[in-house]
C-alpha cells in the first residue's frame, strides 16, 4: 500500500455496506488509510446490485456491475469473509487485533453473537476506535429498528420542508442522511484518534441517522426550536432570504442567490429597476421576506427579457451571486469543474478487467484539498474478494490454510 496520505499510517476495518459507513471509511481511504472491506461471500455489498445504472465494458454493453458501488468503495481492499462461521469469526478478530479503526453498521446488538461488537473486539485490542453506524442510535425505544435515509428523511422532517408549497413532501435527490452520517463519523473518528493520542485509549462511537437528520435541520431546526412555528414548504424559495430562489430567462432559467442588501441593489441596477431598492418594501432584507409575493412577480417579469447567459454575464460583473440550474451533464462540463479535476477515471487491474470487462472506472474527486497531504487515488473500487488472498497472507496464512478456508466457504 502506498505510504503516503495524511491517514497512510492508519488500519481500518470495514465491516459496513451500502452507503453511510463505505462513505466515512472512503473518506478515511482518499486520506491514506488501509481500509479492508469485508464482504459477504458470493454476494457482497448490497449496493454492488442496486441497478440500473450498470457499468459498461469496452464495447458500451452493460455488465453485471452497478455503478453505485463505485461511488463509495475505492481506494479499498475487498476480502469475502463468511462472518455466521466460528473460523471467519476468528479471521475478523485478528484482522481487528492490528487495525486503529473498525466500522460497522449492523442493527444494535448484531454483532454480539459474533463476538465482534465493542466490548468483545476492545478486550482484544483496548486501542481500537469503534463506529457504530445505526438508524436510530444505541439506545431508545427505536434502537432495534432498520434505518434507511428515505425514513429518516421523514422522520426528521426534511421532507416537511422539501418541496413545493402546492407538492407534497419530496425527498432530496441524493440520499443526504446517510453521505451527512458518513462525513459526521469521519468527523468522530478522526476526533477519537486525537483522545487515543493523549489517553492511549480507543472508544465507541454512536453515530445514528436520526440525530444526524436532525442536527443538519441547521437553521430551520433554529427557527422552529426558538419560535415555535413549524417550518413550510417553499418549493427553492428561502425561508429568511429573498430573493434566493430560480427566476425564469428568456430561454430557460437561472439562480439567484441575494444574502444582503447591497448585492440587490446591484441587481436592481443590473435589472433596470433600481427603484426597487429605494422602495420601502424591498429596501432590507426582512421587508423583503414580508413582501416576497409582491417583488418575485415583478422581479420574474423582468428576469424573463434576457437569457440565461446573458444574465449571468450582467450580474457577474455587478458581484451579484447567481448561476445556471445545470443538469448533470453540463455540471461535469462546466469550466470550473473540469478545471478542479473533478471527474477521475481510475484503471482496474488487469486481472478484473479481464474478468468484468470493466477496464476503468470514473467518479467524482475527493474535495478535501490538502496542501502538503493531499488525498490520493491508488486503487478503483474492488471487484468482490479481489484482495482476499493477499489480506489474509499478510495475516500470517499460508497458500494451503487459504485454499482449505476457501474450500470450506469460510472465504
Amino acid at each position: 500500500m502506498a505510504d503516503t496520505g495524511a491517514l497512510s499510517h492508519l488500519k481500518v476495518l470495514d465491516l459496513s455496506r451500502v452507503l453511510a459507513g463505505p462513505w466515512c471509511t472512503q473518506m478515511l481511504a482518499d486520506l491514506g488509510a488501509d481500509v479492508v472491506k469485508v464482504e459477504r461471500p458470493l454476494a457482497g455489498d448490497d449496493t454492488r446490485h442496486w441497478g440500473p445504472p450498470f457499468l459498461q465494458d469496452a464495447d458500451g454493453a452493460d455488465t453485471a456491475h452497478a455503478s453505485y458501488f463505485t461511488a463509495c468503495n475505492r481506494n479499498k481492499r475487498s476480502i469475502t469473509i463468511d462472518m455466521a462461521h466460528p473460523q471467519g469469526q476468528a479471521l475478523i478478530r485478528q484482522m481487528a487485533r492490528d487495525s486503529d479503526i473498525v466500522v460497522e453498521n449492523f442493527k444494535v446488538g448484531g454483532l454480539t453473537q459474533y463476538g465482534l461488537d465493542y466490548a468483545s473486539l476492545k478486550a482484544v485490542n483496548p486501542r481500537l476506535i469503534y463506529c457504530s453506524v445505526t438508524g436510530f442510535g444505541q439506545q431508545g425505544p427505536y434502537a432495534g429498528r432498520a434505518g434507511y435515509d428515505l425514513m429518516v428523511q421523514a422522520m426528521s422532517g426534511m421532507m416537511s420542508i422539501t418541496g413545493t408549497a402546492e407538492g407534497g413532501p419530496t425527498r432530496v435527490g441524493v440520499a443526504l442522511i446517510d453521505l451527512f452520517t458518513g462525513v459526521y463519523a469521519c468527523s468522530a473518528i478522526l476526533a477519537a484518534l486525537e483522545a487515543r493520542n493523549r489517553s492511549g485509549q480507543g472508544q465507541h462511537i454512536d453515530m445514528a441517522l436520526l440525530d444526524v437528520s436532525m442536527a443538519i435541520l441547521a437553521n430551520q431546526a433554529a427557527g422552529f426550536l426558538n419560535t415555535g412555528k413549524v417550518p413550510q414548504r417553499q418549493g427553492n424559495g428561502h425561508p429568511s432570504l429573498v430573493p434566493y430562489q430560480d427566476f425564469e430567462t428568456a430561454d430557460g432559467a437561472m439562480l439567484l442567490a441575494v444574502g444582503n442588501d447591497g448585492q440587490f441593489a446591484r441587481f436592481c441596477a443590473v435589472a433596470g429597476q433600481p427603484q426597487w431598492a429605494e422602495d420601502s418594501r424591498f429596501a432590507s432584507n426582512a421587508a423583503r421576506v414580508q413582501h416576497r409575493e409582491a417583488l418575485v412577480p415583478l422581479m420574474q417579469a423582468v428576469t424573463r427579457t434576457r437569457s440565461t447567459a446573458q444574465w449571468i454575464a450582467d450580474l457577474e460583473q455587478r458581484a451579484v451571486p447567481c448561476g445556471p440550474i445545470n443538469d448533470m451533464g453540463q455540471a461535469f462540463a462546466d469550466a470550473q469543474v473540469l478545471s478542479r479535476g473533478l471527474r477521475v477515471t481510475q484503471a482496474t487491474d488487469p486481472l478484473v478487467a479481464a474478468q468484468t470487462g470493466v477496464a476503468s472506472i470514473d467518479s467524482v474527486a475527493s474535495p478535501l484539498r490538502l496542501s502538503d497531504t493531499p488525498p490520493v487515488l491508488r486503487n478503483a473500487p474492488p471487484a468482490l474478494g479481489q484482495h482476499t488472498d493477499e489480506v489474509l497472507a499478510q495475516l500470517g496464512l499460508d497458500a494451503q490454510r487459504i485454499a482449505a478456508l476457501r474450500a470450506s466457504g469460510v472465504v
